[in-house]
């Protein structure tokens, strides 16, 4: 890993040995890109940036035509001198103006990652990673900005983010900071992203580009089930195992923006970072702002190896260090057996039917505290229900451990009810817009996370309830998106930032309770899939993927969801059939075969289950302890797609090539059909496999040249006692190295 500094050039090469990236100081003292990709030797590259003179452009050196910024790869670009894309900042001076030019004043070079105060960051690492710094400055307004960029040896990310910093006598409005800028010299790629609804999160989207612009976004307060703070480059014909890939991600909880504007030079500008409607900030003199960090992910064998650098990413420097290999419990929830309807024995039944399985928690969702019987009331209470539980949650709590179950907890502290004693004691502490109307979700409203004064009631309250029971998981919920966003503690001037200081006031209360309580696991939750985004699983290392758990529905979610996450960070759960959220039947062993590939778990009411059905669950649970390990940390890699393919098919190998584990799954029964292989990946191509469930020993190069057939039976007529295979079957194969 190196960082070559051409000091007569001004040239930045930061390399690993597998990616290159290289920019210089050009001629207007701005940085300009050069090269992005699979590592090159180190030389000068300046020619890259040659340019001819051309017709209706404009340039900044007095009686040159060589250089316009409209006609260059920009490293960090600024709107309104000769660039007439999009820019990545924007500063409104005291006088109107936008105009800002910044001039390269030095660099630094540390060999540690940076620490970003109150965001999510790369981990510290001192012997992993490399930081150049990129001093800015403009002359006029004496704002200085930095360009950070972490190189790590094993992986081909690139870390960004940017610090703005006002060393000058006048305020300064910052109306635009993304977090990352790539200029490409071609528009040849076609565009990735991740798409969808509530319930039908995170849809793998592909399409060329074209002259124009794209964007993905949110606008709702969080980075929401729409859009994904992610998109992809993909250069033409790409596969999941060939191709050049360049990845975008933001570690970000709330409104963000993804762009890619393709101009008529054929050249292709990419972004993200904080979205900028509705975006302000005020820099007065000598301070500063950050953005979050965002990641490139350069992928040199297509997108299974492009979602193995993120991975890597989430996995090694993101998740706390404690979570990082830690086998997740294996729960029951009650939210689908009980609702708000329960008692204590009625809870206690149920976890005492999960013991028998092997369960090793029980977590008590909604209806717990306050006046809470339905969606309407007692939010932002957090004092038990005695209605529910008389002698307490503490009381609840250790029955469930005297049972060997360990005891989590459903909360939404991010939320207020208007019934509720809060509410009544503090309609000021609501985000909402004076003399407007105020908009409820789910019959809800957002409290102020920008007021500290909410911060510390939610954190005591929080944590009174930690200091007193032995409760070691809290999934943590937010069901609505943000409305009339405006802050009565903040002044007018300052209303542009509400948005961002809501999601710093999250971090920090995060912050806060992880410190406290840092062996309490966090599952994250916003109406399921709603803010899955790489700046939560810095502070709570999973997250609910979707609140459908049809596991035919889960099968494109799961699949997407993959493209930047490791399987360790899915919240993957057993429903009934049919399923509450599509009303289709599915069969046992398919929802748990889907399951299996992420934290693993149940949401039914196991009292009313037949004993068969019980057995069946048993030893589900057995499989999940036995495998745990290889399926929540090995190497994941996706085999068919589920958009293009009459299954899907998706497998996990371990760090030794030892051991894997392949699920395939069928979607609808076909009639008079070709036979359907499916072709493994990631073995050693020199060892022999067993796969127990075909009576199979098969060299690895084969697997991964062949494949191994999908016992699908429908597509013709049954012979020598060949079994019937149905609509959504599933199968998982073992393979163990001979």
């Amino acid at each position: 890993m190196s960082i070559y500094i051409n000091q007569d050039l001004l040239q930045f090469h930061l390399t690993n040995g597998q990616i290159s990236y290289i920019f210089y100081i050009g001629p207007t003292h701005q940085p300009v890109q050069l090269y992005t990709g699979p590592h090159i030797e180190d030389a000068d590259y300046t020619f890259l940036e040659h340019q001819q003179s051309r017709p209706v452009s404009n340039y900044m050196i007095e009686n040159d035509t060589t250089f316009s910024h409209e006609h260059t790869l920009m490293e960090y670009p600024s709107f309104g001198s000769t660039d007439f894309r999009s820019p990545a900042f924007e500063v409104r001076h005291p006088d109107g103006s936008h105009i800002t030019n910044l001039e390269y004043e030095h660099y630094e070079v540390r060999h540690q990652a940076p620490v970003l105060k109150d965001l999510p960051h790369v981990r510290q690492s001192q012997q992993n990673v490399e930081t150049l710094i990129i001093y800015l400055i403009d002359p006029v307004s004496q704002l200085r900005v930095k360009l950070y960029y972490s190189l790590f040896d094993d992986m081909n990310i690139i870390a960004r983010h940017t610090e703005f910093e006002n060393t000058g006598v006048n305020t300064l409005t910052l109306t635009r900071a993304l977090s990352m800028n790539l200029d490409l010299m071609s528009d040849s790629f076609s565009l990735v992203h991740l798409s969808g609804a509530w319930g039908r999160e995170r849809h793998v989207t592909q399409q060329s580009l074209s002259p124009g612009t794209f964007e993905i976004q949110s606008l709702r307060g969080h980075s929401s089930h729409l859009h994904h703070p992610f998109f992809a480059l993909a250069q033409p014909n790409t596969t999941e195992d060939s191709g050049l890939v360049y990845g975008m991600s933001f570690a970000y909880s709330g409104n963000f923006l993804g762009h890619v504007e393709v101009d008529n030079f054929n050249k292709t500008r990419a972004s993200i970072g904080i979205h900028p409607e509705y975006f302000s900030w005020q820099l007065t003199p000598g301070t500063q702002f950050t953005t979050p960090q965002a990641y490139l992910a350069i992928g040199l064998a297509g997108f299974n190896d492009m979602s193995q650098q993120f991975h890597r990413l989430v996995h090694t420097y993101l998740i706390a260090p404690q979570w990082r290999n830690h086998p997740r419990p294996i729960l029951i929830n009650n939210w689908e057996a009980t609702y708000y309807d329960f008692t204590e024995d009625k809870l206690v039944a149920i976890a005492e039917k999960a013991k028998e399985l092997g369960i090793e928690m029980f977590v008590l969702d909604d209806g717990w505290f306050g006046s809470r019987n339905n969606d309407q009331e007692g939010l932002g209470d957090f004092f038990i229900n005695k209605t529910k539980l008389p002698k307490g949650l503490q009381h609840l709590n250790q029955r469930i451990n005297d049972l060997g179950l360990d005891f989590g907890l459903w909360m939404e502290p991010e939320m207020v009810n208007k019934q509720s004693k809060l509410y009544a004691a503090h309609p000021d502490w609501v985000i909402q817009t004076p003399n407007r109307t105020m908009s409820h979700g789910r019959y809800q409203f957002v409290l102020d996370y920008t007021n500290p004064d909410v911060i510390d009631y939610v954190y005591h309250e929080i944590s009174n309830i930690l200091d007193h029971t032995n409760i070691k998981y809290i999934k943590w919920d937010m069901n609505r998106s943000m409305t009339e966003v405006f802050s009565s503690r903040w002044p007018t001037e300052q209303q542009g930032e509400i948005y961002h200081r809501y999601i710093l006031g999250l971090y920090d209360l995060l912050h806060r309770i992880t410190t406290r309580f840092p062996n309490i696991l966090i599952e994250s939750c916003a109406s399921g899939g709603g803010r899955f985004d790489l700046g939560m699983l810095y502070y709570t290392p999973q997250i609910w993927t979707s609140d459908n758990t049809d596991a035919y529905q889960r099968q494109w979610i799961q699949y997407g969801t993959t493209y930047l996450y490791p399987i360790s960070t899915m919240g993957t759960h057993i429903s009934k059939s049919p399923n509450e959220q599509e009303h289709r039947l599915m069969p046992l062993t398919t929802r748990a075969n889907v399951s299996y590939f992420g934290t693993f778990g149940y949401e039914l009411d196991l009292t009313t289950l037949d004993q068969a059905t019980l057995e069946t669950m048993k030893q589900q649970v057995t499989f999940m302890k036995t495998h745990r390990s290889l399926l929540q940390f090995g190497k994941f890699f996706r085999l068919l797609n589920p958009s293009h393919n009459e299954f899907t098919a998706w497998m996990v190998v371990d760090a030794d090539c030892n051991r894997a584990i392949v699920g395939v799954y069928k979607h609808l029964n076909t009639i008079n059909n070709g036979r359907h292989r499916v072709v493994l990946k990631g073995l050693d191509p020199s060892a022999h496999y067993h796969i127990p469930e075909l009576d199979l020993i098969m060299a690895g190069n084969a697997l991964m040249a062949i494949g191994i057939d999908i016992p699908d039976t429908s597509n013709g007529e049954l012979r020598n006692g060949e079994a019937k295979t149905y609509d959504f079957d599933s199968w998982l194969y073992t393979l163990e190295r001979v």
